[in-house]
């Protein structure tokens, strides 16, 4: 997305958020606008650390407390999703402007790839018809093992096997 374009869906964004925050007598800060800036700027799924990460490297003075709470309210207002992925990894992205898609999580090293089939949506069309159910959106979650060589997380348990069959 180019330069003016983003400030300007930035803008819009913010002034939702605001409407949002003073809908629910909240305190409009600095810091909420910007990891909400942080989210919207971002093309990638966010932990919390990441989050924090990103804004002390723009030495931008916040605490995880802030930010953990500030992602509460973004998922509440519905400008983020917050999704869960196991026991091991929630992450975060921005819920306007970012098209559908789904998710593969390797159970070894926890990578998150995203896709997009329009197959899954006419199925989701599908099954809305059938059972008469107006659907808005979805959760599609696919979990297995990657199969990339370098996998860290496979490369220990594969060291780890291997050292046990010596013994």
């Amino acid at each position: 997305m180019d330069q003016p374009l983003l400030k300007k869906r930035l803008l819009e964004i913010k002034d939702i958020f605001t409407q949002y925050l003073e809908s629910q007598q909240q305190r409009k800060t600095q810091e909420r606008y910007k990891i909400l800036e942080e989210i919207y700027v971002s093309d990638k799924h966010l932990t919390v650390d990441d989050l924090y990460q990103l804004l002390i490297e723009k030495k931008f003075r916040v605490s995880k407390s802030t930010v953990y709470n500030t992602l509460d309210l973004l998922v509440t207002s519905g400008l983020v999703r917050k999704h869960q992925f196991g026991n091991h990894l929630t992450v975060y992205e921005k819920s306007i402007g970012s098209r559908q898609h789904d998710h593969l999580v390797c159970l070894d090293c926890h990578k998150l790839t995203e896709f997009c089939d329009p197959r899954v949506q006419l199925i989701q069309n599908m099954v809305g018809n059938v059972l008469h159910f107006d659907i808005h959106q979805h959760d599609l979650l696919l979990y297995g093992h990657c199969i990339q060589e370098n996998c860290p997380h496979r490369l220990v348990d594969m060291l780890l096997a291997q050292n046990k069959a010596k013994e």
